[in-house]
């Protein structure tokens, strides 16, 4: 019986020494954990909304993203969404839903690729095994106009109306922060800006254009980078 109890005792000792180390261990990673926020805006102050934000490790790369299987539809002769970032080696399908018949191409040099005339069930999704930005339109309907942009970092998004992108759970390093947009006036229509982030961070990286945005690239039919 008294063995039976010291066993009892001990391994009622060993599970709370365990609950303890689990309890240390969460505290230690919420203590260590940091969040990014970007903001990104125009001389003016105002905000750029739609912009895409990557954010790239420049020390140690974190594993990138798994891949995913994305969809842009076309819709009242449009592509919907007219932008989509996606982690390389992801999939997407370009499914019809108009009325009328739609010819996507790419003369991209990351990823050429041409879909004959068709409506409602699309061709196989397009395999996008290659970092960089895509752009594409359609044979028939000139101002059809849409982008996709492939990045090897699982860190990436679109900033909303506000200008804001966050980014939750970042480890702690020095990183680049990458902006992106059609209308940006910036050589390669690009912003870049280093940042250092520490355990526990919230750190917040304000992102202003020199140049001001270049006009709308399409009249017709509003964009989610136009609404500026």
């Amino acid at each position: 019986m008294r063995t039976e109890n010291t066993a009892l005792r001990r391994s009622r000792g060993w599970a709370a020494i365990a609950a303890g180390l689990l309890l240390s261990l969460s505290l230690c990673r919420a203590t260590e954990a940091a969040d990014l926020q970007v903001r990104v805006t125009q001389p003016n102050g105002k905000p750029v909304p739609g912009a895409v934000v990557t954010v790239h490790a420049l020390g140690a790369a974190p594993p990138s993203a798994a891949p995913v299987q994305a969809v842009m539809d076309q819709l009242d002769l449009a592509f919907t969404p007219d932008v989509l970032v996606i982690p390389v080696g992801s999939t997407v399908s370009f499914p019809n839903t108009d009325k009328t018949g739609h010819e996507v191409y790419s003369f991209s040099p990351t990823h050429q690729f041409k879909l004959p005339l068709y409506r409602g069930k699309p061709y196989p999704p397009e395999h996008f095994d290659r970092v960089g930005l895509v752009t594409l339109g359609c044979n028939i309907h000139d101002a059809m106009l849409a982008y996709i942009l492939i990045t090897d970092t699982p860190y990436y998004g679109r900033t909303g109306k506000d200008g804001n992108w966050s980014q939750p759970d970042i480890a702690r390093g020095r990183y680049r922060i990458v902006v992106w947009s059609p209308r940006l006036a910036e050589t390669g229509q690009t912003l870049q800006r280093d940042i250092t982030v520490e355990a526990g961070d919230h750190a917040v990286a304000e992102i202003r254009t020199e140049h001001g945005l270049r006009p709308a690239e399409l009249s017709k039919r509003p964009h989610s980078w136009d609404a500026y």
